[in-house]
């Protein structure tokens, strides 16, 4: 069965309190190299059957309904795995 990955991410223009955090506790552990971080979500959905235009389109409407919250966040990856 094919699983398709959806990842949402906050908005750019929104603050990351989580990224933020986790950023500063890199720096704390002296990982000078990351500029900045920010957390998202991955959701891995299983179908049954082939992956074709139609599926697509409704995990997009899924996705941009139930998945993500569109005044806070964008869905930026929709992936089909084997």
């Amino acid at each position: 069965m094919p699983t398709i990955v959806v990842d949402v991410m906050p908005k750019a223009e929104l603050l990351d309190p989580q990224g933020k955090a986790v950023g500063g506790a890199l720096a704390r552990l002296g990982v000078d190299i990351v500029d900045g971080v920010r957390i998202g979500k991955r959701f891995e959905l299983t179908v049954n059957g082939e992956v074709d235009a139609a599926v697509l389109a409704r995990i997009e409407q899924v996705a941009a309904d139930v998945l993500s919250n569109s005044v806070i966040e964008n869905v930026v990856g929709i992936e089909v795995l084997p």
